[in-house]
């Protein structure tokens, strides 16, 4: 089985806090990684404001940073699940 190489990500959102930026759950076994409850608001926030009149620049580059990460956790989420189903299936 050939592992994909990892997206690499250029940069992470200025507003982003470090701490506490990403929540793990486990479903079925496996942990699944998510953008904390605070960067969903701030996302939420951002998207709203779109939605009145364009942001800013500084508010597009951070929209955009915040849709890799989420990218970023969506591959490592497939990559985890992917791996477990075929340790699963060859363990039958």
């Amino acid at each position: 089985m050939t592992t994909p190489l990892l997206p690499t990500l250029q940069n992470l959102p200025a507003t982003l806090s470090l701490e506490g930026a990403i929540s793990i759950e486990l479903q079925e076994g496996i942990p699944i990684f998510r953008a904390s409850s605070i960067v969903q608001n701030r996302i939420t926030a951002l998207l709203a404001k779109q939605q009145i009149s364009p942001l800013n620049s500084e508010e597009e580059q951070e929209l955009d940073s915040y849709e890799e990460i989420d990218d970023y956790l969506s591959f490592i989420n497939r990559l985890a699940r992917n791996i477990l189903q075929n340790s699963n299936n060859q363990t039958v």
